[in-house]
């Protein structure tokens, strides 16, 4: 089963805790030998995904938006990011160099194409700007992509 995620950046760290709780009970219910995560390893729930994942016993599988999407990152996420992409069974690319909201969205096009199901951290508003969480999940609607919205009760961003 090749499960995707989306979610939201930037979460406080009571929501991080409540989210990382979340994405343990959902990875709890695949078998860990046939778990892929699909994720595009930004900072949040993108790799605390992949984290969760692998943890489980899974797989992962990378995509990368753009060829600068890793400088476009966080400077303190590049270690976290480095070591999941290295963990990857599996990297695919959109071929876009500029890491800006069109790759962004692109590759979570390609993203969702590759999963069975999409995980999505999302507060049920809409995106702030193009790519974000809403429109993710408005293509997976869209492309026949079961999604599964996970999100504390009563948090906010």
């Amino acid at each position: 089963m090749r499960v995707g995620i989306t979610g939201h950046r930037g979460l406080d760290a009571q929501v991080e805790k409540r989210v990382r709780a979340l994405l343990a009970e959902a990875v709890a219910e695949y078998a860990p030998g046939e778990l892929v995560g699909v994720s595009c390893l930004a900072d949040g729930p993108d790799s605390w995904w992949a984290e969760a994942v692998l943890a489980h016993g899974g797989r992962i599988e990378a995509v990368v938006p753009a060829a600068g999407y890793r400088e476009g990152l966080p400077d303190w996420h590049h270690p976290t990011y480095d070591r999941l992409i290295g963990l990857a069974s599996d990297v695919h690319e959109t071929g876009m160099t500029v890491s800006d909201t069109q790759a962004h969205m692109a590759g979570s096009e390609i993203l969702v194409g590759l999963a069975d199901e999409l995980l999505a951290v999302w507060d049920g508003q809409p995106a702030w700007g193009y790519g974000g969480t809403a429109d993710v999940v408005a293509y997976a609607d869209r492309q026949g992509t079961p999604v599964r919205v996970l999100w504390p009760q009563g948090a906010s961003r």
